[in-house]
């Protein structure tokens, strides 16, 4: 997949967040991708997903299929 325009990218931080800075930030407004980053460093490496994959990993994380 070749890395989308991400100049107009709306990152977002959960509502859970807290104030410690170990967040992740997650944009949705990119035509059929999902970008996420870390929040402590916002000019670092940004993660690309596509829709599917970006679903696949929150129903893995809502029903726990995940280690780290």
């Amino acid at each position: 997949m070749n890395q989308p325009d991400l100049s107009r990218t709306l990152w977002h931080k959960s509502s859970h967040s807290s104030a410690n800075g170990q967040c992740v930030e997650v944009a949705r407004n990119l035509p059929g991708v999902v970008a996420i980053r870390d929040s402590k460093h916002p000019d670092g490496h940004v993660l690309v997903l596509t829709a599917g994959e970006w679903q696949a990993f929150l129903g893995d994380v809502k029903d726990e299929n995940f280690s780290l």
